[in-house]
């Protein structure tokens, strides 16, 4: 099992959960069983063709996917995955 870590954010879709176990051996395995358990999560997560929002970053353990393979990065058991959504923000008021 993998754990994914949910942002405070988006608890709300997956039922007040801060964490869900899943099966997957990629980034995109892990993502899509969530979302098969979370569906309301899917629209968070992936745009209407199936990519990853711009603003989710996504981190196996401490290592930003972005700088490994992508949602094609191996994951392991008992490793976690961690969703972050980037915060925008303006300047000052």
């Amino acid at each position: 099992m993998v754990t994914v870590r949910i942002p405070g954010p988006m608890r709300s879709l997956t039922g007040g959960a801060s964490s869900v176990a899943v099966e997957g051996a990629t980034v995109r395995e892990v993502l899509e069983a969530l979302v098969a358990l979370h569906p309301q999560a899917r629209p968070r997560i992936f745009d209407d063709q199936g990519r990853l929002r711009r603003f989710v970053n996504l981190y196996v353990g401490e290592e930003d996917v972005r700088f490994a393979d992508g949602l094609e990065t191996g994951v392991e058991a008992g490793q976690a995955v961690s969703i972050l959504a980037a915060v925008a923000g303006g300047g000052r008021p």
